[in-house]
C-alpha cells in the first residue's frame, strides 16, 4: 500500500491509506497547483 507522496514543490503528503493519500494529494493540488489535475492512478503511480 502506498501512503506517501513527495510533491515537486517540496511538500510531503502522507495518508493513512491509499484513499486518504489520494484525497490529500488532490486537496493539495487544488490549493497550491490549481492548474494541475491528476487522477487517482497517476497519484498512486508516483507515490510510495
Amino acid at each position: 500500500m502506498k501512503t506517501t507522496l513527495d510533491c515537486p514543490c517540496g511538500t510531503r503528503i502522507i495518508g493513512v491509506d491509499e484513499d486518504d493519500l489520494v484525497e490529500k494529494a488532490q486537496a493539495h493540488l487544488a490549493e497550491k497547483h490549481p492548474d494541475l489535475e491528476y487522477s487517482r492512478e497517476e497519484i498512486l503511480f508516483v507515490a510510495y
